[in-house]
């Protein structure tokens, strides 16, 4: 299908699974109702299967949207595809991509194909053309749901595409903006944060679905990173290890950050946001270890 939305990079890829949808691009984003937007090819698959699941089960009321700002080209590659260079991993991991949008029967996919550096310069016309491209998206549809990287997380890639999709949703004017704004973990847990502060996303629904979905990357699970077993076990040990006191309530968990006082209070800086959340965990270690101290 044609891209008739306009983006920043010539490589960008819209991609609408369904064959038989005739809509334009633009009108298929529209109708989004779940879209989580990401740093990498197969990010979207670790965070949001939830949502993922969210839309299959309930296809006639909720659609899900994908969006991979950054074009994959430093991904880490051993086996058979340690001799390719970033121009042709780019190509694959694109594919990949779109091949995981069609396995979750994703209403659009749409990768901007952004160098990692773009992102990470602030003020720089790369970086401006990241911000320009997500305004694009986030102008064309009003999801229920916005998932995105966590505050937390340990990949700068990462963080730096989280800031500049806080700098985009708080240009947006108030009532556009998406009433629920999610974090969601990757290159860090989130099984530190208190309880009060966790969102349990129910991700241990169709696991066939949810092996199936992060194979597709095969660039990663032949070429050394088996997110494929480590996803799955996360999601299991997060739900088994949620409390010592009941027995598990979902099969899988992906915990998440409710980011959305950050766009209801914009005056809210997030380093700040996010260390309060530090501090609370600081807070309630140190009195449960008072509490049981014989000293």
């Amino acid at each position: 299908m044609l891209m008739t939305m306009h983006f920043s990079q010539a490589s960008a890829d819209v991609f609408v699974p369904d064959a038989t949808d005739t809509r334009c691009p633009t009108d298929v984003l529209a109708g989004v109702t779940h879209l989580c937007i990401a740093a990498h090819q197969d990010d979207i698959e670790v965070m949001a299967h939830s949502a993922i699941c969210d839309c299959l089960d309930n296809p006639e009321q909720f659609r899900f949207g994908g969006v991979v700002v950054t074009n994959g080209a430093g991904s880490p590659r051993t086996g058979p595809y340690a001799a390719f260079t970033d121009t042709e991993m780019q190509l694959i991991r694109r594919d990949e991509q779109r091949r995981a949008a069609s396995i979750g029967k994703y209403a659009i996919q749409i990768q901007l194909a952004h160098p990692s550096d773009h992102v990470k310069i602030p003020g720089s016309p790369g970086h401006t053309s990241v911000l320009h491209d997500l305004d694009t998206v986030l102008a064309a549809c009003k999801p229920q749901f916005l998932y995105l990287h966590q505050p937390a997380d340990k990949h700068d890639t990462h963080i730096a595409v989280l800031l500049c999709c806080l700098s985009a949703l708080r240009r947006l004017p108030s009532g556009q903006r998406p009433p629920k704004v999610l974090g969601c973990e990757v290159w860090r847990d989130l099984d530190w944060l208190p309880d009060k502060a966790k969102v349990a996303l129910d991700s241990g629904r169709r696991p066939e679905l949810a092996q199936d979905l992060l194979r597709a990357f095969d660039s990663q699970v032949t070429g050394g990173k088996r997110y494929d077993l480590a996803t799955a076990g996360r999601r299991l040990a997060n739900a088994t290890f949620n409390t010592p006191h009941a027995t598990d309530q979902f099969s899988g968990i992906t915990w998440a950050m409710d980011l959305t006082p950050l766009l209801t209070e914009p005056a809210v800086d997030i380093a700040s946001f996010t260390l309060d959340h530090i501090d609370r965990l600081r807070d309630e270690t140190e009195s449960r270890l008072k509490r049981y101290s014989a000293d």
